[in-house]
């Protein structure tokens, strides 16, 4: 028999509002967290704790890091990312939940200001760059329509 692979599990909020002449999501400028410093990503997103749903860990991330109350019953399922590095290593190895929302209360504001360094809205047809590429390939097939329930990322031939 061979060891059981394990896999972390994150959950992702894209807070998204209409404009009169856009659709804009939240993004935020990763700095000093080490991964993909300087690459703009989903405002609210971490890892689901132990003993906590992937809807409660969405709603804990966009307080935590927006600042905003969410209510799980306004969180819109996007997809879930199976995606790897392709290293071997276990932290590595990644399921990710994508949430949208349109509802919340409170105005957001960057929370954690010593793992981000800006805030800002951006239309989902020009979106800043550079993106975190996994979540890029997210937004990509929101603008494309083409989004699938279940993607993967980072294995061969994706």
């Amino acid at each position: 028999m061979t060891d059981r692979f394990q896999v972390v599990p994150a959950a992702y909020v894209l807070l998204r509002r209409q404009t009169p002449t856009a659709e804009e999501v939240l993004l935020s400028l990763r700095r000093g967290t080490g991964y993909m410093d300087e690459h703009w990503a989903h405002a609210a997103a971490g890892h689901v704790e132990a003993d906590e749903s992937v809807h409660a860990a969405a709603v804990r991330e966009a307080r935590e890091e927006l600042g905003v109350t969410i209510a799980e019953s306004d969180l819109e399922p996007l997809c879930a990312m199976h995606r790897t590095h392709g290293n071997g290593r276990p932290i590595d190895e990644r399921v990710d939940f994508f949430f949208a929302c349109r509802t919340w209360s409170g105005d957001p504001s960057l929370m954690e200001a010593d793992k981000a360094a800006e805030l800002a809205w951006f239309p989902l047809n020009a979106l800043p760059d550079p993106v975190v590429p996994h979540e890029l390939a997210v937004l990509d097939a929101i603008r494309a329509g083409t989004l699938a329930p279940i993607i993967t990322f980072g294995f061969a031939g994706r």
